[in-house]
């Protein structure tokens, strides 16, 4: 160690002191923290000297500063009988302000923020449920879009009651201003009259060499498959209260994208349907909006880069996790494998219930 690490230390007790203390001692704090003083007095880095007791450089940093300040009564702190420190409603509140602003935090550097700004060390165990109790998430961040809106959630709120507030004889929901008046007729063998069937729409990419799940394995983990990709994206359908769809279109193009449509209108027939989608160029074209018309779908868009509000995204992300440790040998049978497990998922509610609370609270009488 280098000789600049060394501590200027103030001998508030004789070495004769100290070791009368730590033959007296009993407390394990107490102990530690003589024998790093002691090794101080000798000589010793702080690395050195805080490493002899099983410390950090800056845990050595900040008993040093205590010891010069104060001697043995600053350095030892109160732990209330043997606990941890906790800190004060006040300093909750500080703490909370600090998190905020530097937002996100590994738990190491929380750690080492709250022993800098407030001088308290949290056993590690005891860290994670302090700051459960204070309120923080755990999880792994999602990416916020530059362009979503910050009123993202209120906007939805809007456009789904837009579209559930509805009469008959108001102008088609899906038409927009500028685009031409030919073409917005409902087919005369489409049927409206049976209810709302409410789902989501998305398009995802899952492949068989998708890993996603942690498994077991005595030696080498690792799975060996065949080389099967699947070229077609895979465009589902998750309905509330209807039939969910998968269906594997050559592309996304918007005649594509309406042949899906038709594939839920065909399963869903005699109700009208909303249907909850991205902002994806293929979605939001004038072709597109005027077949859903004439299929009798209300589309209801998502803001611009909010895609964590459409429920279908956990779907996706449970079947990639179902899929992920299952070896298939084609792509035929890949797509089967898909279709199995996306009609077992949707028949859970579970995927969408914060949004059915947030979204459809006046609604759900609506719904068939």
């Amino acid at each position: 160690m280098s000789e600049d690490r060394r501590k200027e230390i103030v001998r508030h007790l004789s070495e004769d002191d100290l070791n009368r203390l730590l033959a007296e001692s009993t407390d394990e704090k107490l102990t530690e923290r003589l024998i790093f003083i002691k090794r101080l007095y000798k000589g010793a880095t702080l690395e050195d000297a805080a490493d002899d007791v099983g410390r950090s450089s800056g845990t050595g940093t900040r008993w040093a500063r205590r010891w010069n300040e104060g001697g043995l009564g600053l350095l030892m702190p109160n732990f209330g009988g043997g606990r941890p420190p906790k800190l004060g409603e006040d300093q909750r509140e500080r703490l909370l302000e600090l998190l905020r602003d530097g937002q996100p935090w590994k738990k190491q550097e929380i750690q080492h923020l709250i022993n800098e700004e407030f001088d308290v060390e949290f056993h590690p165990v005891y860290l994670s449920a302090f700051l459960d109790k204070l309120g923080l998430s755990y999880a792994i961040p999602r990416t916020k879009r530059p362009s979503r809106a910050e009123n993202a959630e209120e906007v939805l709120d809007e456009r789904v009651a837009d579209a559930f507030d509805e009469e008959p004889d108001d102008a088609p929901h899906n038409k927009r201003d500028g685009d031409e008046e030919k073409g917005w007729v409902v087919d005369e063998e489409i049927r409206t009259d049976g209810g709302t069937v409410l789902g989501f729409l998305d398009t995802s990419h899952p492949q068989p060499w998708d890993n996603s799940q942690r498994l077991y394995t005595v030696d080498d983990p690792h799975i060996t498959r065949p080389l099967v990709k699947l070229d077609e994206p895979a465009v589902g359908f998750y309905a509330l209260n209807g039939h969910s769809v998968v269906s594997f279109p050559e592309d996304q193009t918007k005649e594509r994208i309406c042949e899906c449509l038709e594939g839920v209108r065909e399963q869903n027939p005699g109700q009208r349907i909303l249907l909850v989608l991205d902002n994806f160029s293929s979605h939001v074209c004038e072709h597109t909006r005027r077949r859903a018309h004439q299929l009798g779908i209300s589309l209801v868009f998502l803001p611009v880069g909010s895609p964590d509000l459409n429920p279908i995204e956990q779907v996706w992300k449970s079947l990639k996790w179902e899929a992920s440790p299952l070896i298939v040998e084609s792509a035929a049978e890949y797509r089967a494998l898909l279709t199995e497990l996306f009609e077992q998922l949707t028949t859970q509610l579970s995927f969408a219930a914060s949004w059915i609370d947030k979204y459809l609270g006046g609604y759900l009488q609506k719904l068939r």
